[in-house]
């Protein structure tokens, strides 16, 4: 076998495995969107079949149980989460930018409808919370992860002290986070955007912010 033609295999299975990765990706995806409207429950090879049009074969060669598409869609729904909202939170000055920053970048994800029913762990949160298992228990460890992040920033805030020293991170992290979760719930419900306009007013309150327009 010459050089010549082992170097055109090795590129051909990079080229199948990149294109393998991208169509798991577009899946992913696609569940993703699919749990924030029929649950992580309600995801099943066939309406994702009927969703992607890929066939039911060609499903089962990337997830090999429902648990397993239940994991992979939820880390997927975290990396959105990552690039929606921490990135640009992260992105921010230090402190008390950076809380705001979080605060308005879920509200855009919500708003924006990157999931259409909202934000994907608010909506899969209840529905796995009673269901034992390797799934809730990374939807708990996320939900855990963002109110750390968020209590970090607090902490900053009061060591920078744009915060007062008297505030306690924990707290703030927990009355913010179920500020943004009310909000998208609201949202969700109402589908009127005048409700994350409410809830970013309540936000900068909270944090000793002047509205954009006073």
């Amino acid at each position: 076998m010459t050089t010549g033609t082992v170097d055109q295999r090795i590129d051909g299975q990079r080229r199948r495995r990149a294109d393998g990765e991208r169509t798991r990706g577009a899946i992913l995806r696609t569940a993703a969107s699919l749990a924030t409207i029929e649950g992580l429950e309600g995801l099943s090879i066939g309406n994702l079949a009927a969703a992607t049009g890929i066939s039911k074969s060609g499903l089962y060669a990337h997830f090999g149980s429902k648990q397993e598409l239940q994991l992979a869609t939820v880390e997927e729904a975290e990396r959105i989460l990552t690039e929606e909202v921490v990135q640009p939170a992260l992105a921010a000055a230090p402190g008390l930018g950076q809380l705001a920053a979080a605060c308005e970048a879920f509200f855009s994800y919500v708003e924006r409808r990157v999931f259409p029913g909202g934000c994907f762990f608010a909506a899969t949160a209840l529905e796995m919370g009673t269901r034992p298992g390797p799934v809730k228990e990374r939807l708990a460890a996320i939900q855990s992860d963002f109110t750390a992040l968020l209590r970090s920033f607090a902490a900053t805030a009061i060591d920078q002290h744009e915060l007062p020293e008297h505030e306690a991170p924990d707290r703030l992290a927990f009355e913010l986070h179920a500020i943004l979760l009310g909000a998208d719930t609201k949202f969700v419900l109402n589908d009127d955007p005048a409700v994350l306009d409410l809830a970013r007013q309540v936000v900068r309150h909270r944090l000793g912010l002047r509205d954009a327009g006073g």
